[in-house]
């Protein structure tokens, strides 16, 4: 009875921060809808990024600053998966670790939130040295490239401790940069001043998808998360980690993505832009590029948003019984109705024990092999368009400031 009972607990980790609670709580709604059998329990813990808050995350000189005892809990076996904002995640995991699905994306764009008394302007009409407040290097290069009268530092915390400090009567911020999603996902989708388009302000891979984390040789999670993966998101994603973990950059280098994946009459086309910059903004490196699909399969929409008039309303995963929003529909199931061309799909017995990994991401059998390979070519190529361009140069440059700076401080 006892290993009965064990087997159906669910073990499930997270930070502590409101956001990452919130996040969290989303998914096990969605998997408790769809087991009903398991128990799952909440296993919470505060990382190395949360605990150290004095110090800019390039100077912290760790990777993995939010991930890393969430990794050490699952390598112990006291979680059986764990919840991340993916962008935190970087693109090569720990062995024996992989994302075994990630949920739709939210708008990925950045956002910016201006002091209520200067709510009503905008970053062109601040005035010379206003300060704008960003724990981002990517975020400082871009902002300083275009707005170089503006006055860009470093503000630590997690979301509530930032909106704190711009909020305070005393504080010394204009405005902040954040990430939209998180804003959304808080309900504080009311605070945002202008969502800023790519144009102006490409996101960090990832950014806007929830990713989770398990053990690859766990099959038992695996089965269960996979079902959950969102097709469109995952081949976004995974030509953006590809790209990233081919330049070679992470926290400490301003790197910047935009991709879209649009249906075209029968087809689907992935475009993708990425960028890097010097600190100070005036050195850029732009390319883009495209990639065509014959057949995408979609899933059920698994998405944490707030409703269209603002509210943090959840939007709920859809009746099961319904063949249309099931996501456990099988394969089978899918070719029998033509929605799939059954010589491109495989079957999860098929998958199953042989799964290759992709920039940590496991290979999912909502999506056929070839565009899973097109989806990481395609951010291989634009990586190396951009190194011919001068892009590792440029990020050699950043990097070797903040080492110094480590050094002086």
């Amino acid at each position: 009875m006892e290993n009965e009972q064990t087997k159906n607990v669910i073990r499930v980790g997270s930070r502590k921060s409101q956001l990452a609670l919130i996040q969290t709580n989303h998914v096990i709604d969605c998997l408790k809808k769809v087991h009903p059998d398991k128990e799952f329990k909440l296993v919470s813990m505060t990382t190395l990024g949360d605990r150290v808050l004095d110090v800019s995350l390039p100077k912290i000189g760790e990777k993995s600053l939010f991930t890393k005892d969430l990794e050490d809990a699952l390598n112990n076996n006291t979680v059986d998966f764990v919840v991340h904002s993916l962008k935190d995640l970087p693109t090569s995991l720990p062995d024996g670790l992989a994302i075994g699905a990630v949920f739709e994306r939210e708008d990925p764009r950045d956002a910016l939130v201006l002091r209520d008394d200067i709510k009503k302007t905008c970053l062109e009409e601040l005035p010379e040295g206003s300060v704008i407040g960003t724990s981002s290097l990517r975020r400082t290069a871009q902002l300083r490239g275009s707005f170089p009268k503006l006055n860009v530092i470093d503000v630590r915390g997690n979301l509530n401790t930032r909106l704190k400090k711009l909020d305070d009567p005393t504080t010394e911020y204009s405005a902040l940069l954040l990430a939209s999603a998180g804003l959304h996902r808080m309900g504080w989708a009311h605070r945002i001043t202008k969502l800023l388009p790519c144009s102006d302000m490409m996101y960090a891979v990832g950014q806007g998808a929830l990713a989770i984390e398990c053990r690859s040789d766990n099959e038992e999670i695996l089965e269960m998360l996979a079902p959950f993966n969102h097709p469109e998101t995952y081949c976004r994603i995974l030509a953006e980690r590809s790209f990233l973990k081919t330049l070679g950059g992470g926290c400490s280098a301003p790197v910047g993505v935009s991709t879209k994946l649009k249906k075209t009459d029968t087809k689907f086309c992935l475009s993708i832009t990425g960028g890097v910059w010097s600190l100070d903004g005036n050195t850029k490196i732009i390319h883009s590029l495209e990639q065509t699909f014959e057949q995408i399969k979609t899933t059920p929409k698994h998405k944490l948003s707030p409703t269209e008039d603002g509210s943090s309303k959840k939007i709920k995963v859809g009746d099961t019984t319904d063949q249309k929003c099931n996501p456990l529909a099988t394969l089978d199931d899918t070719v029998k109705n033509g929605e799939a061309n059954c010589e491109e799909l495989r079957s999860t017995e098929e998958v199953k024990g042989c799964r290759k990994i992709y920039c940590g991401l496991t290979e999912n059998f909502n999506i056929p092999t070839d565009v899973i390979e097109k989806c990481d070519e395609i951010g291989r190529d634009l990586a190396n368009s951009l190194i011919e361009k001068g892009a590792l140069d440029v990020m050699k440059v950043t990097q070797d400031l903040i080492r110094s700076s480590v050094v002086k401080s």
